[in-house]
This record gives structure tokens, C-alpha cells and sequence, in this order.
């Protein structure tokens, strides 16, 4: 059970304060259950759940795990993911989601971005759900690394990136 103050990634909604355990304060919740009142991060409003909610919640990650993350980030390897059938498309990059793990956001970041590279060497476009899943992966992963390295989120990817740049160099 998660304490009040506590960060954790909360399903898909992404980074959540735990600000309080006890009666959900809204009317038709079960009485005899204890709920989470979590406020997202990086958006308004509060969310009630469960404490034995069967959403999947974890402790954001520590700051060591984000740089080993980040020191990681050269040697994942991007693969492009080609079909023209978008319910597999979509299914394939529901999975790397579905891990809640911050590598496996890595990983479809980098597959996409290594998509777009090819079609736009080809002179096309990147189709809207690779885009959208990638531009979601980013909001999950920069608001986890933001928390875990007491940065701004805006401030997340250019901190990678001269993170990786400062490794290569030293290489």
C-alpha cells in the first residue's frame, strides 16, 4: 500500500501524488473499501481508485534508475515495425505500454523515430498512430524521468540528449 506523498505511476495516466487513503469522498463508492485520491501531474482534476484497485500502480522510478536508463538509451536498438493492418500496428505498441516499464518506452521511441527517418528518406510521412503512440511514450516517460531527476518535464529530452552526447564523447 502506497503512503500519502508518494509518487507512482498510476496505469496509463502516468505520474500520480497519492494525497489520500481512506473513504473515496465521492457518492456510490463502496463503503467498505479503502480508495487512493490521486492528482496527476501533469494534468487537472483527481482520480479515485481502489487501494486492491486491479489498475497496475508502481513507485516512480529513483533517480539512479533513470541515469542507468539514460546510459542505456545508445545501445537499445530500434527496429522498424511494417503493416498495413492498424489494429496489429496498434496492438504492437499497446504492448510496450502494457510492461510499464520506462525501457520499454525507450524502445518504441526509438522504433518510431527510426520509422519516420525511413519514411521521410522515402519522401513519405509517418502515419498517425505511430505518432501518437510515440508522442504518448514520451508523455509517460519524460513525466517519470522529470520526477526522478527533479527536472522540469520540458526539460527531459534535451537533458537526454546532452546526456547521450556527453557519453558518446567520452567513448
Amino acid at each position: 500500500m502506497y503512503d500519502v506523498g508518494d509518487l507512482i505511476i498510476y496505469g496509463s495516466e502516468g505520474v500520480c501524488r497519492v494525497e489520500s487513503v481512506g473513504a473515496a469522498p465521492v457518492s456510490g463508492a463502496d463503503k467498505g473499501r479503502l480508495y487512493y485520491t490521486l492528482s496527476p501531474l501533469y494534468r487537472t482534476g483527481h482520480v479515485f481508485t481502489p487501494v486492491d484497485s486491479g489498475v497496475f500502480m508502481r513507485p516512480v522510478i529513483s533517480r539512479q534508475e533513470a541515469l542507468d536508463l539514460i546510459k542505456q538509451i545508445p545501445d537499445i536498438e530500434g527496429e522498424i515495425y511494417e503493416t498495413r493492418n492498424l489494429r496489429f500496428l496498434t496492438e504492437h505498441y499497446q504492448e510496450c505500454f502494457q510492461s510499464h516499464k520506462c525501457y520499454d518506452l525507450v524502445k518504441l521511441i526509438k522504433d518510431v523515430y527510426l520509422k519516420r527517418k525511413c519514411a521521410i528518406a522515402k519522401g513519405k510521412k509517418l502515419g498517425q498512430i505511430d505518432e501518437r503512440f510515440m508522442k504518448r511514450a514520451e508523455d509517460m516517460l519524460y513525466g517519470e524521468l522529470a520526477v526522478a531527476l527533479g527536472i522540469p518535464k520540458d526539460d527531459v529530452s534535451g537533458y537526454i540528449a546532452e546526456s547521450v552526447e556527453a557519453a558518446a564523447e567520452t567513448n
